[in-house]
């Protein structure tokens, strides 16, 4: 690997680098309309200025981008009307996924009861028949074996329906199986996290390539992971489980809508930074690791501080999405090596000689 790395010194955000935390005020609907409108003109001429189209999709990218740079009040006035009109399509998206898996599990657990069902017949079945077998020893209790001996049909009779009707579950559960499966295939959210899952950031990216492609703007890739030696020194599987959740939740809270939050896997997250350049990715990371060091974690009574490390790349339409993806996990790695560091930057022309 050879080429300039960029890092950042780890700092205490409990000192320095705070941001204004000021309540937003209520919203003046008069004075936000008016000052929407013009917010909405400078988003439109930012677009032209970029040479790109003004579509839906890249107007919102763009309001959400310049929206940064604007003074608190404002993007909070902003974001409160932004969450009194938000959709929830993605939202009802993971609902119906998680429905469907649940779904599943129950048809799964009903043929596990079958099953056992099934059992246990046979063995009253058997149990019977030994019985059956004590009584004809005694001949003047004929009748109660006469008795014991139809029960005895009518059980084996029930005992073969239900082991039919068994065998017809089991088929129909693997037919489920396969649609479950198959259906999961097109998931697009990871259950456990609540963000996207892999295939569907992998898509991404790929996407993203080919439009820097045509438009010719810059996109970035980071990639976060709670720290190694934090995850070695609690040794707690469920509490390392929270932990990795609060960092998911975290992300969530500092990206914006047109940021892409996913689990890569095994607790690393990625995130990808539409239309944001190398600068403003790291500033992004700067937000996030002061999220991070500003929620502590409580194990019990011990008060636990979250680190993560974080590395950061650029999107390059010379090199793939696996070439995008090492990057940014070369960038991590550096982070943990360098031990002063929240983040390091690796960018793709750098990545060979």
């Amino acid at each position: 690997m050879a080429g300039t790395l960029r890092s950042r010194n780890r700092r205490n955000f409990n000192a320095d680098n705070t941001e204004s935390m000021s309540s937003a005020n209520p919203l003046d609907m008069d004075n936000t309309s008016s000052d929407i409108e013009e917010y909405a003109k400078e988003v439109l001429s930012a677009l032209i200025k970029d040479n790109l189209p003004p579509t839906p999709d890249n107007f919102s990218l763009y309001f959400d981008r310049l929206l940064e740079d604007k003074q608190d009040s404002f993007r909070k006035q902003i974001s409160s009307m932004l969450e009194l009109e938000e959709g929830n399509d993605a939202e009802s998206t993971l609902e119906l996924e998680q429905s469907l898996k649940q779904g599943f599990s129950s048809i799964k657990n009903i043929l596990g009861t079958t099953a056992h069902l099934y059992k246990n017949m046979t063995l009253m079945t058997k149990i019977l028949d030994k019985r059956l077998k004590e009584l004809a020893e005694d001949s003047e209790l004929q009748a109660i074996v006469n008795i014991a001996s139809a029960l005895e049909n009518d059980i084996s009779k029930l005992n073969t329906i239900v082991k039919k009707q068994s065998a017809q579950m089991k088929t129909l559960y693997d037919e489920t199986a396969t649609i479950v499966k198959s259906v999961e295939n097109e998931t697009i959210f990871d259950n456990k996290f609540g963000v996207y899952n892999k295939r569907y950031l992998m898509g991404r990216i790929e996407k993203e390539i080919g439009l820097i492609k045509e438009f010719k703007h810059k996109s970035s890739l980071i990639m976060i992971e709670l720290s190694r030696e934090l995850k070695q020194s609690i040794g707690n599987e469920k509490a390392l489980l929270l932990m990795t959740r609060t960092i998911a939740r975290l992300l969530l809270k500092t990206s914006r809508r047109s940021d892409t939050v996913a689990h890569y896997g095994n607790g690393v997250f990625a995130m990808l930074l539409k239309h944001t350049d190398i600068n403003s990715a790291m500033k992004a990371s700067d937000r996030l690791c002061y999220l991070v060091s500003s929620s502590n974690f409580f194990l019990g009574d011990r008060e636990i501080k979250l680190e993560i490390s974080i590395g950061i790349t650029d999107i390059d339409t010379d090199y793939s999405v696996e070439e995008t993806i090492v990057s940014v996990m070369n960038g991590v790695e550096k982070a943990y090596r360098n031990k002063d560091r929240d983040y390091e930057v690796v960018l793709m022309n750098e990545q060979a000689e």
